[in-house]
């Protein structure tokens, strides 16, 4: 028999705060639409989206994201941006696709590093093996083959952020 939907707290929260960021306002009437909008997605499709709401909710998980966006956005992307435009100056660059082992385990995981490696300067993501367990990454200055090292160089930050926050 098939289990009847769950409504997800998890879903509720994550729309709402997107309806509300969207919306620029805080109102009786967007606070109340958003909240209808929230209750109906949380039920129709919140059960695929959250499988454990204790996690959701877990101060270290949200703990380790707020650090990871500061120093992702703050840190990371600014290195990596001055690395490009240097490149860009200088016309040195060796670039080449390279296969990067993945040790990550959830989905949501696997899908921040690949975000993570895509919206930074100098890689793109174009592959995931069948198995989830490589990512194949065009990478700006293909300085190693060396798998461990070219981890290292590329996701060892952003798949240490993603088993804190999502496995």
């Amino acid at each position: 028999m098939k289990p009847i939907k769950r409504f997800s707290p998890a879903t509720f929260v994550v729309v709402l705060a997107v309806y509300l960021f969207y919306t620029g306002s805080v109102s009786e009437y967007d606070i109340i639409t958003g909240s209808t909008v929230a209750l109906v997605v949380s039920f129709l499709i919140g059960h695929w989206l959250v499988e454990d709401e204790l996690k959701f909710f877990s101060p270290r998980r949200w703990f380790y994201a707020v650090i990871y966006g500061f120093r992702y956005f703050f840190i990371e992307e600014t290195k990596t941006h001055i690395d490009v435009a240097k490149r860009v100056f200088t016309l040195r660059a060796n670039p080449g696709i390279v296969r990067i082992p993945l040790e990550v385990e959830s989905d949501y995981g696997k899908v921040l590093v690949a975000n993570s490696i895509t919206n930074t300067p100098g890689t793109i993501v174009v592959d995931i093996s069948d198995d989830g367990k490589w990512l194949y990454v065009h990478w700006i200055d293909v300085s190693t083959l060396e798998d461990r090292e070219v981890k290292e160089n590329i996701v060892a930050y952003f798949e240490d952020y993603a088993r804190k926050i999502f496995d």
